[in-house]
């Protein structure tokens, strides 16, 4: 019974290997499905733990001023969203490293949260420990005119994945347009 499973799967094994090599579409999907891997795999080798306090709500998602590495002790670690009557201090002399993992430093705005806690919603002053994947920048009014410009992370490997993929395609599409005059 094994020795028959065997067969049958290195017989399809065998099939699928020819038939991929005369289908230029399935060679062209099979390229754009590795080059997503590659993608994911950055992401995640540049991801940054985010632990901080919210300095600003947005309706897609938060700016955290990031570099409380004391939140991320027990009990606070039990959840993403700590309350801001918890007591947490930015650290001193901490350089952000580029290792996967490390402590985020400075202001982010950070997108798809998860569920929040029950009967809890993000409120400003509150915490949160995540981790964020990059997004490239993000752009945003404080007060007034006075606009200021965040490295933006997602909360989801999938999400920056995509930005990331779009954002290649845009760059090839600007690559091949006319320049304008």
């Amino acid at each position: 019974m094994k020795l028959c499973l065997l067969l049958v799967f290195a017989v399809s094994s065998l099939y699928a290997q020819t038939n991929t090599a005369q289908d230029p579409i399935a060679n062209e999907n099979a390229a754009v499905l590795q080059h997503v891997e590659e993608l994911r795999a950055q992401c995640i080798q540049e991801r940054r733990m985010i632990c901080g306090r919210i300095v600003k709500l947005l309706p897609e998602g938060i700016v955290v001023d990031s570099g409380y590495t004391n939140l991320m002790r027990a009990p606070l670690n039990q959840s993403w969203l700590i309350p801001g009557s918890a007591e947490a201090a930015r650290a001193t002399n901490y350089i952000e490293s580029a290792t996967p993992d490390s402590v985020c430093l400075g202001q982010v705005y950070l997108i798809d949260l998860p569920k929040p806690p029950r009967g809890k919603k993000p409120k400003l002053y509150d915490y949160v420990v995540l981790e964020g994947f990059p997004m490239g920048k993000f752009t945003y009014t404080s007060v007034g005119t006075v606009e200021h410009t965040v490295r933006q992370f997602s909360a989801k490997v999938t999400t920056a994945v995509r930005w990331r993929y779009g954002h290649e395609i845009e760059e090839q599409e600007r690559a091949k347009s006319p320049p304008s005059n």
